[in-house]
């Protein structure tokens, strides 16, 4: 585990992914909870006063979008609960691996190389992935 958390705050980060990448399938789900596991680790930035789930999910300004979809709403499945908790446990995939922010650019549209002056890390389907510069945020580099 790399972070705590409780069992309402992990059915809270696979609700935040379902919402936010149910599309993307397993993987892309998992890469949005890296996402959200890295803005609870680095005291850096716009997250430096994120210290849990609860506040990563429901940051505001700076939140995650899918907080306002109805896929956010209901109980989670007991797979989206596993994803969550392979994420909390430590697992990383990449592009997801160190980055703090993600989006999904318009149909057709490939991925700035920078948002927000951040690099991007790559892309999964219809997500891109941003880390932020080395040095920066060193509890998830």
């Amino acid at each position: 585990m790399v972070i705590k958390y409780t069992e309402k705050e992990m059915e809270l980060l696979a609700r935040l992914m379902r919402a936010e990448a149910v599309g993307e399938g397993d993987l892309g789900m998992l890469m949005v909870g890296n996402v959200g596991v890295n803005r609870v680790l680095a005291d850096c930035l716009t997250f430096k006063d994120i210290t849990t789930l609860s506040q990563m999910v429901f940051q505001s300004p700076g939140g995650f979008t899918g907080i306002n979809s109805s896929l956010f709403y209901g109980n989670p499945t007991e797979k989206e609960k596993q994803l969550a908790e392979r994420v909390i446990r430590g697992e990383y995939y990449y592009p997801a691996t160190n980055a703090l922010w993600f989006y999904a650019p318009s149909k057709g549209s490939s991925c700035a190389s920078t948002w927000w002056d951040q690099q991007l890390a790559g892309k999964y389907k219809n997500h891109c992935f941003y880390n932020p510069d080395p040095g920066v945020c060193e509890q998830i580099h």
